[in-house]
């Protein structure tokens, strides 16, 4: 399983509408990509407008290749995108440990 994180800030006074649109986007679009398992969403305490996405994927390739490069990631970003003030950080991550 690989783990997909990306840092997201939006543009201020946005917080319910985004937090609406990325459970829409991920609902509606992201989560019919091969090899989604889940995702989580966190809303940052000290700066309200910085959002973590954490998305897992069976592989890499799912998610860079898959979903990136097919039609869902353009309907993904019509939906999120407009509440982004700056390109998202995105990198991935393998489970190293695991508690129960």
């Amino acid at each position: 399983m690989i783990l997909e994180l990306a840092d997201i800030r939006i543009h201020p006074g946005q917080n319910a509408a985004f937090e609406e649109a990325i459970q829409r986007g991920v609902r509606e679009v992201a989560s019919k990509a091969r090899g989604f398992q889940g995702y989580k969403v966190n809303c940052g305490i000290e700066s309200k407008e910085r959002y973590i996405l954490q998305i897992f994927w069976d592989t890499l390739e799912n998610h860079i290749v898959d979903f990136r490069q097919g039609p869902l990631f353009a309907q993904w970003r019509a939906i999120v995108g407009p509440f982004f003030n700056g390109p998202p950080t995105v990198e991935h991550f393998e489970l190293v440990a695991k508690s129960n």
